[in-house]
């Protein structure tokens, strides 16, 4: 049976870091998926599987195609300003996610697991926005139904002119940085005087029956160690299965990188560092 397709998206300027070839890899166990990077950079991606697709494009040139279709002038004057943006690239780029399913936002400090074993064809059959924690949306990965009044849910919240017009940064792909408290167990919809984020806009669409959402935790986070890649499964300690892993910390903490080359069909993750062998 042929799956729901799915578009990944994600925007990069710069070098590519040292943890990158780790996604590459990641991502070729995952053919049924189509991983989209927007960049300005050139250099050749060794080993790049057929699913991962290269579009150039500057950070001028995505400037200038937001303020066309949004109709008023943005600010993209830094590369990290992009993160605002994401819940908008349905809307920006609907030449890129045509004919797929669903389109979604990820970023490239992330080591894939099976996607599928987790975002089933059901699920996607029922939800129109899939979130992988439980507590927000998240903009190391979120799916949304390829719709056009999903792909303009960003404009359901009041402040999404004030995010994209400004160089702040507002999290607004996210929460508004309220990850505490949300991870507490609050209600965003009880915030109601901050920006307006995506986790704001989906609870409340949601909240008045207009979408489905999904939101449950499958990934890990951290430096727990104890973790495997497996030919395409991530496991912790042996037990649980998960999404993927998030090196958000662990690349800060590992401070001698060393690639595995070439990078194996098994191997681990420390606290510290990625290793083809557990003494």
């Amino acid at each position: 049976m042929k799956h729901r397709s799915i578009a990944l998206f994600t925007c990069w300027y710069g070098p590519y870091p040292w943890y990158f070839p780790y996604f590459i890899h990641s991502c070729g166990y995952n053919p049924s998926i189509d991983f989209i990077i927007i960049t300005d950079n050139t250099e050749p991606i060794p080993h790049k599987p057929e699913n991962v697709k290269i579009i150039y494009k500057t950070l001028d040139e995505i400037k200038t195609i937001a303020s066309e279709k949004l109709g008023f002038e943005v600010n993209i004057d830094y590369p990290y300003k992009l993160c605002d943006f994401k819940p908008a690239y349905g809307f920006l780029f609907p030449e890129i996610i045509a004919g797929f399913d669903f389109w979604g936002i990820e970023d490239i400090d992330i080591v894939y697991g099976n996607i599928r074993a987790f975002i089933t064809d059901e699920m996607l059959s029922e939800y129109d926005v899939i979130s992988s924690r439980h507590d927000y949306i998240t903009g190391s990965f979120c799916l949304f139904r390829n719709n056009q009044y999903i792909n303009t849910l960003f404009m359901q919240s009041r402040d999404y002119r004030e995010v994209f017009s400004s160089a702040t940064h507002f999290c607004f792909d996210e929460c508004s940085f309220l990850f505490a408290r949300l991870t507490n167990g609050d209600s965003i919809l009880n915030y109601t005087d901050n920006i307006q984020s995506m986790t704001y806009v989906v609870k409340k669409e949601e909240a008045e029956g207009k979408l489905k959402a999904f939101f449950d935790f499958m990934i890990i986070e951290g430096t727990p160690g104890r973790i495997c890649f497996d030919k395409g499964q991530l496991s912790y300690k042996n037990m649980y299965e998960v999404m993927f892993y998030h090196l958000i910390k662990l690349k800060v903490d590992c401070k001698k990188p060393i690639i595995l080359n070439p990078i194996p069909e098994t191997y681990y993750f420390t606290p510290t560092k990625i290793l083809k062998k557990i003494k």
